[in-house]
């Protein structure tokens, strides 16, 4: 499953998308989720926990003016990137 964090982490309930989180799917940090994977954040620190890959826009990521605050540890990935991932996942989960 693709689960897809839109929200800033101040919004968003991490600790249920953690529980609904397995080894085989993805999350994608968008939007104003992208947030959670600035460098040394609390919310970083509690995805990072999880087995799922954690990927993040970067044009978002750019469009907040994020680019050097992002944690090496969190995968950026394009708008193609972003739809091979909806392909490798027909299901999806917005948080």
């Amino acid at each position: 499953m693709l689960h897809t964090l839109l929200h800033s982490p101040a919004y968003s309930d991490l600790e249920t998308l953690l529980l609904m989180v397995d080894a085989d799917d993805d999350i994608l940090l968008l939007q104003d989720g992208v947030i959670a994977a600035l460098a040394g954040s609390r919310a970083l620190q509690q995805l990072s926990g999880c087995a799922a890959a954690l990927w993040v826009l970067d044009e978002d990521v750019r469009a907040r003016g994020l680019a050097g605050q992002i944690s090496t540890s969190v995968r950026p990935v394009d708008y193609t990137g972003f739809v091979a991932l909806t392909v490798k996942h027909p299901q999806q989960m917005t948080w």
